[in-house]
């Protein structure tokens, strides 16, 4: 039984297919300014490696800001949801999902049965979100896949005053100017960038275990400064965190075609 998700959001596009509940495919691209086109490509990426077609799909969900325009869905549900279902589907003892997307960070508290009780998200400000590591990458001349493990190298870890994008660019460029090397430099971002999603984090009442999805996720600079902020162990998830709300909509896939009630 053949069941896929599709996760449209701003910057990527997300595609998991699912047989029963093992990933059989999966796909991440860059999404473009038409999500209809974006669905179509990424599930098109994620259905050849497997050698299957749209006709073998015997359902699909569709999550993300682009969801209401994904044209072959049998329904839509909210990126929190999906999250939550994704990790709770890899990690049943998961109970705190911190999601920091693109251009949005949510904090999402789960209870035995891996549905959501609690909820934060801030969608208003780039600071805490992946677009305020992109900037920063830039400004620093690096690959925004980089910053992580360059943090990581830091002798002398500085700090931002700032997490606005803004005044935190202006940061950077003095540090940058001050000779201050790149590596210290890029362990002030992350921090930054920790302490400012930790602050979301706390809102929903941290709860273990603690996991990250989202492209972020993959910034090990990140992920170790929040774990320090939050004074847990962040756990890994044993996919790509990227993908994590695309299978949580392939599980209410599978769900929807067994008539399942979530």
């Amino acid at each position: 039984m053949i069941a896929a998700g599709c996760d449209i959001g701003s910057l990527t596009s997300k595609a998991v297919i699912l047989d029963g509940r093992k990933i059989v495919s999966q796909a991440v691209i860059g999404s473009t300014f038409r999500p209809e086109e974006s669905a179509r490509e990424v599930m098109a990426a994620a259905l050849g490696p497997a050698g299957l077609s749209f006709d073998d799909i015997g359902g699909c969900v569709g999550t993300g800001y682009g969801r209401e325009r994904i044209p072959f869905v049998g329904k839509t549900v909210s990126e929190i949801a999906c999250h939550a279902k994704g990790a709770a589907l890899l990690m049943p003892s998961v109970r705190t999902v911190i999601d920091v997307g693109g251009q949005d960070c949510k904090a999402i508290r789960l209870d035995a049965g891996g549905r959501v009780v609690k909820f934060f998200t801030n969608d208003k400000c780039a600071a805490g979100t992946g677009r305020f590591l992109e900037v920063m990458a830039k400004l620093l001349g690096i690959s925004l896949s980089d910053l992580g493990k360059l943090s990581l190298q830091a002798k002398n870890p500085l700090s931002l005053a700032s997490t606005c994008t803004v005044w935190a660019q202006a940061e950077v460029i003095h540090h940058l100017n001050d000779g201050k090397t790149k590596a210290d430099i890029a362990s002030a971002i992350n921090q930054a960038m920790a302490g400012r999603v930790s602050i979301l984090a706390r809102s929903v009442g941290i709860e273990k275990d603690v996991c990250m999805t989202g492209g972020v996720a993959k910034n090990a600079g990140v992920v170790e400064a929040l774990g320090k902020c939050l004074d847990v162990n962040i756990r890994r998830l044993r996919c790509d965190p990227q993908i994590i709300g695309a299978l949580g909509a392939a599980v209410f896939a599978g769900e929807m075609m067994k008539g399942v009630q979530s």
